[in-house]
C-alpha cells in the first residue's frame, strides 16, 4: 500500500470555508473523509506530496477516503494555525505508527509529535526507527484560516 502525505492551507469567510479551502489545496476536498487511528499496515510505503492533483487519487466524487488527519482552524487575527503528522516505520516490515497534532506554533506541534511517537513505541516495547514528520502552518490576518496535514490510505466506493 502507498500512503500519501499531503498538506493544505486555506482561508475563507468562516472556519468551515477555510477548512474546505485547505481540503481543496491538499487535493482531497471531494471525498467523504473517514478518520483512522494511527497504525501503518505492513508493506506500506510513505510518499510525501505537497498536494494531490485532481484525478490522481483513486475513486470518484463522494467516495470514502480513509485518512489520518490533523487540522486546526483559527479566526483571531495574528493567531497561528499549525497541523502536523509524524510517523515511525520499520524498514524491514513496513509497519509503523502515525500521530497527528495541531497547535498554535510549529514548535509545539513538532514537540507533541515527537513525545507522542516516543510514548507509542514505548507502550508497544518496539523501536520502529527514526521519527519523520511533516508540519504546515499559517497566520490569521483577517479571514479565518486552516492548516491541514493528511495521510491518505485509500478510497472506497459505497458499493463495497
Amino acid at each position: 500500500m502507498e500512503i500519501l502525505i499531503t498538506q493544505g492551507l486555506g482561508s475563507g469567510p468562516t472556519k468551515l470555508a477555510a477548512f474546505d479551502a485547505a481540503l481543496n489545496d491538499a487535493g482531497v476536498a471531494n471525498y467523504n473523509l473517514i478518520r483512522l487511528s494511527s497504525v501503518i499496515p505492513p508493506k506500506s510505503k510513505i510518499k510525501i506530496c505537497e498536494s494531490i492533483p485532481e484525478g490522481k487519487l483513486p475513486g470518484n466524487w463522494g467516495d470514502r477516503l480513509y485518512v489520518v488527519m490533523a487540522e486546526l482552524r483559527v479566526d483571531t487575527p495574528n493567531e497561528e494555525a499549525w497541523a502536523g503528522i509524524g510517523w515511525v516505520q520499520d524498514k524491514k516490515t513496513g509497519k509503523g505508527l502515525f500521530v497527528e497534532h495541531e497547535g498554535g506554533s510549529e514548535r509545539t506541534v513538532r514537540s507533541d509529535i515527537t513525545q507522542s511517537l516516543e510514548a507509542l513505541m514505548a507502550t508497544r516495547n518496539k523501536d520502529f526507527g527514526p521519527i519523520s514528520m511533516k508540519v504546515v502552518g499559517r497566520t490569521c490576518s483577517f479571514h479565518p484560516v486552516c492548516a491541514l496535514m493528511v495521510a491518505v490510505y485509500q478510497a472506497s466506493d459505497w458499493n463495497k
